[in-house]
């Protein structure tokens, strides 16, 4: 990694902007919200930024295979395949179907998954989404497993996590937060009869005034994101 670099861009500069430039480098965000907010559009905007700053990225997908994030990427105007082909980019579907998990099993899932983060040589690691994991981890498991990936951030990863904000009791949530550097939320707003995906910043470590900043988008098939000016938004 270029430690000359203290950001991690997303790529698209009206959503740095919003970022404070860009997510700080050994840092671990937290990227929340409800089905079909834009959470999986926004790590693969930010996996996309990685690929352009040169940085190795590790996807844990439970929500993607290979071919078809890889379609996903292409179909935002974000090809990223020759990344993909090079090695600079590796993608671990985790969603195994017919596997049944139950607790023993998932201590020991999520403990592998650590082992595998630490040995990784990827600077940037994305884990999309983490709430199938608790649907059969136990809360302290959870808790724990954040508190594991803060310390591979105090060694020199950056990690982004992806959760469904219903999969977990409110307590729980605010553990959660505040073990992370930076935390985007993701909802809905209706503009006129049809609804665009919002990300507002809770915080970025290190930032000045972000807290509260909104940015609106859609996404358009062989375009990619377009942004949204808020006045027209109502959340």
């Amino acid at each position: 990694m270029d430690t000359g670099k203290e950001i991690l861009s997303t790529g698209n500069p009206e959503i740095d902007k919003k970022i404070a430039d860009g997510l700080p480098l050994y840092s671990m965000t937290l990227i929340e919200g409800e089905n079909d907010t834009g959470k999986s559009v926004i790590t693969q905007q930010i996996t996309w930024g990685a690929m352009k700053n040169s940085f190795q990225v590790d996807l844990f997908t439970t929500e993607n295979t290979v071919k078809s994030f890889l379609n996903q990427m292409e179909s935002m105007s974000l090809d990223i395949s020759q990344y993909y082909a090079w090695g600079y980019l590796r993608v671990f579907p985790l969603h195994v179907v017919g596997f049944d998990w139950d607790e023993k099993d998932m201590q020991g899932i999520l403990g592998r998954l650590i082992r595998h983060i630490e040995r990784s040589k990827a600077d940037v690691i994305i884990i999309d989404s983490l709430t199938l994991f608790s649907e059969y981890a136990s809360t302290d498991m959870v808790l724990t497993f954040f508190t594991n990936c803060k310390t591979l951030v105090d060694n020199g990863k950056t990690i982004l996590i992806t959760l469904h904000t219903y999969a977990f009791d409110e307590d729980s949530l605010v553990r959660i937060r505040s073990t992370c550097d930076a935390h985007l939320v993701m909802k809905k707003a209706l503009i006129g009869d049809k609804y665009v995906m919002v990300m507002e910043v809770g915080k970025v470590r290190g930032a000045r005034k972000t807290t509260g900043n909104l940015v609106s988008f859609e996404v358009h098939p062989g375009y990619g994101m377009k942004i949204i000016p808020m006045s027209f938004a109502r959340v």
